[in-house]
């Protein structure tokens, strides 16, 4: 047995052991974490301010693809242009009763009019909202309408370092 932080592995075995007593979380891959992402969207955002302190946002996201992404609908808040001076960040995901979370640990990429195609951030920011809620949007045109308006960033979060508890 090696130890690797918060997660015990067999060396070649990918299969996790429970954590260290007086750890939480479990080390795993995107894939261990993928249907979590996929059911649960209540999160917070943990980015950095210029003073190397954190700011936390609670933001609505989900997962496509190999990466944890979630729509900033104002594309110059704090979270925003935090990432765009440093992409480093944490996604937190929880259950409503805050009993089963995974974090994500990674670097944004951000995408938005300033660097993304018009038909491109659309289909983006669809895909994203789907990732991130349930169901289909009411109107889409009033939603591609409401997100220009607002300057709205699709933000990706390649994982670097994921871990939680999924019991």
């Amino acid at each position: 047995l090696r130890y690797t932080g918060a997660v015990q592995r067999l060396a070649g075995n990918p299969c996790l052991l429970p954590a260290p007593r007086g750890t939480k979380g479990v080390e795993m891959d995107f894939a261990d974490a993928r249907s979590f992402l996929e059911t649960h969207h209540r999160g917070v955002v943990n980015t950095f301010q210029p003073d190397g302190s954190v700011q936390s946002s609670i933001v609505v996201t989900g997962a496509i693809e190999d990466r944890v992404v979630f729509v900033s609908v104002n594309g110059v808040s704090a979270k925003i242009r935090n990432l765009r001076r440093d992409p480093r960040c944490t996604v937190l995901a929880v259950t409503p009763s805050w009993g089963r979370y995974v974090v994500a640990e990674g670097r944004a990429r951000l995408f938005d009019s300033t660097n993304t195609e018009p038909e491109e951030l659309r289909t983006m920011l669809r895909d994203t909202h789907r990732a991130c809620g349930d169901s289909e949007h009411s109107d889409w045109d009033e939603y591609d309408r409401v997100m220009r308006r607002q300057d709205a960033v699709v933000v990706w979060v390649d994982p670097q370092r994921m871990y939680g508890l999924l019991r």
